[in-house]
């Protein structure tokens, strides 16, 4: 039995010497690694923070003060130090704790956050709350792991600096943002620049200056010679330039030089910037050896690091990346761009063979998206990998920058409807509805990897956006169906007997393709009807296969509001045909973390239900 089972969580961890909460990280990382061995999880990020959260609940009080965490990968050590050691072994898995922060699950989570670089913004709004409130919270931003590579983050420094509130921002440095000189001069001159002494004699000297001749052109002299003593032997020139006192490099994981750290920035008037060089996966080899690799991960024997393998299966991002790889072989003008994503996209092989054809822009959704535009401006072929649900950042740049203009811009979605452990967060549940009704852009539905391959083709020669959706995981085997040509806009119409239509969106086909085979062993035939397009779609094709039923289902892995079902629910409209329309989709409503498969079931999505859904109305 650990020490971490022989205290009161958290309370118990302000009461704790240095030697005591050395053991307490001890005991964390091993819970963390046993537990994402058998779940999956963000390993690495986490094991990297586990002395910062430790010395962040040594002096606050998680309760009141008000911690705001950036990228909730970040949070296992967090989650487990505050009220779910207990409930840990629960991460990820249905009904389980998210792997995200969540306030819905613990007073403890200060922000929602599944998406990066929302701290700085999130936590300066949180205080600014208290202080107009008078509730007097000690409010601190723990940004990193690449998060400070967006936007969002420096419009949230540059406000805070503006506003010149009390807040602490920590950067929890991984060498996944800034390289940092951290060296013993650094850290001693940090400590004095922090310091009581130091602090004091500061604002002794502005304060006389303000009061002397001249002492306004005197104290930006001050100013400017502090700043650069700063930015020479540190990285924190920046933060001073935009308002932010700055503290660091600081061993982030040497606990007493963190807590040192922040109760001297808690005797700073305005807002300050701990900068603290952390490593990524920390504590366990496999992953301090390949952070890449272990930022998430599936699971593993935790002995010796290896993968658990539950098939040998392509998948859809492996089909992704190695198709266009063999394009732009072909093809000198295509180019590849991610958001720090290369390998979670299937782009890692490209990087390889073209590496001046592919681009990592950083978590910066919205750059990546106006950068392809101005490649594609200037006579290049640019495809744009992007999770659905991180794309969404990127909707204006889509509509302006490159619908606008019509440029042959391809988004390659990737992870398009429900993803399993990441949850609500992370599930590609609209991207069908923000794209429907975007002008010049045609949008594809592969069901399997064939149809993905000739739809990267198809899109090579269009000379307008694309997108391309396609989910987590791979293709699901289809016995007794054979692959039909892809023609742009035309739907495939697999079988059309019987008064009921079933489409399918996608993936959902498989589901679909059963529910058929199902629906004829108890004696009922079915169209069955993989729409492959909705943008173009031939209308003409489609309402001639659908005109004489009297019952339309459709299925899709996007949110019914938007998404395939009204589509349809339009053409039969249009086309007077009188047939009952049941939409099956995802909800009007976020939908939690689980197994896929577990899910489909709730949501009624899976082949069983489908058929039960079609007997009852049939």
């Amino acid at each position: 039995m650990g020490i971490i089972d022989n205290i009161k969580l958290p309370d118990g961890i302000q009461a704790l010497g240095y030697d005591e909460l050395k053991e307490l990280a001890k005991d964390v990382r091993e819970l963390i690694i046993d537990v994402v061995s058998k779940n999956g999880g963000h390993l690495a990020p986490s094991l990297g923070v586990v002395e910062l959260t430790i010395a962040l609940l040594k002096v606050f009080k998680p309760d009141f003060d008000r911690i705001v965490w950036d990228v909730g990968h970040q949070s296992y050590a967090y989650k487990i130090l505050t009220d779910r050691k207990d409930r840990f072994h629960t991460l990820r898995t249905y009904k389980g704790i998210s792997g995200f922060i969540k306030p819905s699950e613990s007073i403890y989570d200060t922000f929602g956050v599944g998406h990066t670089s929302t701290s700085i913004s999130a936590g300066l709004g949180i205080k600014t709350a208290s202080d107009l409130l008078g509730k007097g919270q000690r409010v601190v931003a723990v940004i990193g792991d690449g998060a400070m590579t967006a936007g969002l983050a420096f419009e949230g420094l540059n406000n805070l600096g503006q506003l010149d509130k009390n807040m602490i921002v920590i950067l929890n440095d991984n060498e996944m943002s800034i390289s940092p000189n951290v060296g013993a001069f650094s850290r001693h001159l940090s400590k004095i620049l922090s310091g009581d002494i130091y602090t004091k004699f500061r604002k002794d000297v502005q304060k006389l200056l303000e009061n002397a001749p001249l002492g306004g052109q005197l104290l930006h002299v001050a100013k400017k010679m502090e700043e650069g003593l700063i930015g020479f032997f540190t990285p924190g020139a920046i933060f001073e330039e935009l308002g932010l006192r700055y503290i660091g490099p600081i061993d982030g994981h040497n606990i007493k030089d963190i807590v040192s750290a922040l109760n001297n920035a808690k005797k700073q008037d305005g807002p300050v910037l701990i900068h603290v060089s952390t490593k990524k996966g920390k504590g366990y080899k496999p992953a301090e050896e390949n952070p890449d690799i272990y930022h998430g991960v599936s699971s593993f024997n935790k002995d010796d690091g290896k993968p658990i393998k539950f098939g040998a299966k392509k998948t859809f991002t492996n089909v992704f990346g190695d198709k266009l790889v063999d394009m732009a072989l072909k093809n000198n003008k295509i180019v590849a761009i991610t958001a720090a994503m290369a390998d979670g996209t299937g782009l890692k092989k490209f990087a390889e063979v073209f590496p001046d054809r592919f681009f990592d822009v950083g978590i910066a959704e919205q750059h990546a998206v106006t950068f392809a535009a101005g490649l594609a401006i200037n006579g290049l072929k640019p495809y744009v990998a992007i999770y659905s649900t991180f794309l969404q950042r990127a909707y204006d740049q889509i509509i302006h920058d490159v619908a606008l203009q019509n440029l042959p811009v391809v988004f390659c979605i990737d992870r398009a409807g429900l993803v399993g452990a990441d949850g609500p967060t992370h599930h590609g549940s609209f991207d069908i509805s923000y794209l429907r009704c975007v002008p010049n852009i045609t949008i594809m539905l592969p069901k399997n990897l064939f149809e993905l391959e000739k739809m990267l083709e198809l899109s090579e020669n269009i000379n307008s956006p694309v997108a391309i959706r396609y989910p987590r995981g791979s293709a699901e085997d289809i016995d007794g169906y054979i692959d039909a040509e892809v023609e742009l806009g035309l739907p495939e119409i697999v079988t059309n007997t019987g008064e009921i239509a079933l489409i399918t969106a996608g993936h959902t086909f498989s589901e679909g393709f059963k529910a058929k085979k199902l629906l004829k062993e108890k004696g009922v035939d079915i169209s069955l009807i993989n729409l492959r397009f909705l943008k173009p779609l031939n209308k003409k094709v489609l309402t001639d296969a659908i005109k004489d039923k009297k019952l339309i289902v459709t299925l899709e892995d996007n949110s019914i509001k938007g998404g395939v079902g009204e589509e349809i629910c339009s053409l039969v409209m249009e086309n007077n045909i009188c047939a009952k329309v049941i939409k099956l989709g995802l909800p009007d409503s976020f939908v939690e973390h689980g197994d896929v498969s577990i899910l489909k079931k709730q949501l009624k999505l899976d082949s069983e239900s489908v058929v039960e859904l079609i007997l009852e109305h049939a």
